[in-house]
């Protein structure tokens, strides 16, 4: 601990980001620019979501980090690492023992109460960015709202595939106001963004902080005769014979056998601590 400031991070540097959270907590969707530091990783490893969570991180935390909802992957072990040898604060893998979440592409499956706070990684926080790249242009289509080429997007999938095609960054209007890209989560997950928890969403290459604050109306851009469906794979869980989550498909031997597990990893371990089986389980109690 002698060898850095607690997260990391100069305590000016804190207040700077903290002041960009307090901006998008006031204005839900918009994006605020920060002032983004270079941090001991490259970028597109989450430096946006470090340092926000480098910001709002206390001595009394409880840290958890999932990676596509797994605490093990590379990503997730790295950074939780990284605050526990630079902040020396208490690291969890059980969802409801965090009070800050820092996330890669997934919502947990457990509902976040209003004492948590869930912090996003963010690739590219502008959902109109392959649509107009010019950002002086998409700052001027949301300060009118105009929101038309998205729609015009949308259109366009069901023109083709019969169906909204996209089934990750599935864009949403928060507020009634900003549309906002809600990180490459699965559309799976674009219902669970009404919550109880402050949801912080950090884009260190592009500089960039917004917010949802809790119980903020969040709805998905679809249509009256397509509406919008949080789609998944039709499988329960093979480990948890979980019905209700989201599912990784897992191919597990060259014949191409597959299975399917829960992506969010203490969702499925808590279940099977509480007894739910799914299909191999079952098999391989028989």
């Amino acid at each position: 601990m002698n060898e850095y400031n607690f997260a990391y991070l100069d305590e000016q540097t804190k207040r700077m980001i903290r002041r960009a959270i307090l901006k998008g907590l006031a204005v839900p969707g918009y994006q605020v620019p920060f002032a983004s530091r270079e941090m001991p990783m490259p970028y597109g490893w989450g430096t946006g979501g470090v340092q926000v969570s480098a910001a709002t991180l206390t001595p009394d935390d409880v840290f958890k980090v999932i990676d596509q909802g797994a605490d093990d992957t590379t990503n997730a072990v790295s950074i939780r690492k990284f605050f526990e040898k630079t902040a020396g604060v208490a690291t969890t893998e059980k969802t409801e023992k965090a009070t800050i979440i820092q996330t890669r592409h997934r919502i947990p499956e457990a509902r976040l109460r209003a004492d948590q706070i869930l912090v996003y990684q963010v690739p590219i926080p502008e959902p109109l960015r392959f649509l107009e790249p010019r950002e002086t242009e998409t700052r001027k289509m949301h300060s009118l709202q105009e929101y038309g080429l998205m729609h015009v997007k949308l259109y366009e999938d069901i023109s083709q595939h019969g169906a909204i095609s996209t089934a990750y960054a599935y864009p949403v209007r928060v507020a009634d106001r900003y549309v906002m890209d809600p990180s490459p989560i699965p559309k799976f997950d674009n219902p669970k963004l009404e919550m109880d928890a402050i949801q912080l969403f950090g884009a260190g290459r592009e500089q960039r902080i917004y917010a949802v604050p809790p119980h903020t109306r969040v709805v998905s851009l679809d249509f009256e005769d397509y509406p919008f469906e949080a789609s998944k794979a039709d499988h329960a869980c093979d480990l948890c014979g979980a019905e209700d989550s989201y599912l990784d498909e897992v191919i597990t031997d060259d014949a191409g056998n597959r299975m399917f597990v829960c992506s969010d990893t203490d969702y499925c371990r808590s279940r099977r601590e509480a007894g739910h089986q799914g299909r191999l389980a079952q098999e391989d109690a028989a």
